[in-house]
């Protein structure tokens, strides 16, 4: 299930690198729980509808977002949250709360990025970033959504297969700053092809590497 957030104009300017403050919101709404720690069942899309400048971004009519989760209870927890506290990050209050029931996605195999995607490994001593143009780029998209489909409690989709959709004209990688550490990652559409269930759950949950941190939502 998701919610979608709208918020007031924002009173100090934004920074680029603004989403460990998004994601300190996000740990404040959700309180002490069992998710801290483990792989994220949920994840959330950046603020949307910035205006940018060389300094930074701003927020003029307000931003939206929307954050998604596995398990409807803790989104329910984020609600109430959100009630008693609306208070977020650079002056911004959230105003409205809408609920999205989770959608039937038999048809759908497109998906575009609400936050960039993150693929991580590690060989050895290195610390290996793909993106869209690696042949297994899409492999470990799989690996990783059927490892969180397990923890889920979910049974194993054999006809998962997931590939970045390399034709799209707006598709590209940037370097993320997040604390220090610097993170290519993709923004390009992907094409999810499996059962409803399992498009539902990369719906929620999100795509690649840490989007507990904010990376990998699509919609």
């Amino acid at each position: 299930m998701r919610i979608h957030i709208t918020t007031t104009p924002n009173k100090e300017l934004v920074t680029f690198n603004y989403q460990p403050k998004l994601v300190g919101t996000l740990h404040k709404w959700l309180g002490i729980n069992d998710l801290h720690g483990n792989p994220a069942l949920y994840s959330f899309s950046w603020l949307l509808n910035a205006k940018t400048n060389e300094n930074g971004l701003n927020y003029p009519n307000g931003a939206t977002m929307f954050i998604s989760f596995y398990d409807d209870n803790y989104l329910k927890q984020v609600v109430k949250s959100i009630m008693n506290d609306t208070e977020m990050c650079y002056g911004m209050r959230v105003t409205d709360i809408t609920i999205e029931d989770n959608l039937d996605l038999t048809n759908k195999t497109l998906f575009q990025c609400a936050s960039p995607i993150f693929i991580r490994r590690f060989e050895g001593d290195n610390d290996i970033h793909y993106t869209f143009k690696d042949k297994d780029a899409g492999r470990f998209l799989e690996e990783t959504l059927l490892h969180k489909m397990e923890l889920a409690g979910l049974p194993k989709d054999e006809s998962l297969k997931i590939n970045f959709d390399t034709s799209a004209f707006n598709a590209k990688t940037k370097v993320i700053d997040y604390r220090g550490i610097k993170n290519r990652v993709n923004l390009c559409p992907v094409i999810i092809e499996g059962k409803p269930e399992t498009k539902l759950f990369a719906w929620n949950v999100g795509l690649g590497n840490s989007t507990g941190i904010g990376f990998g939502a699509i919609y």
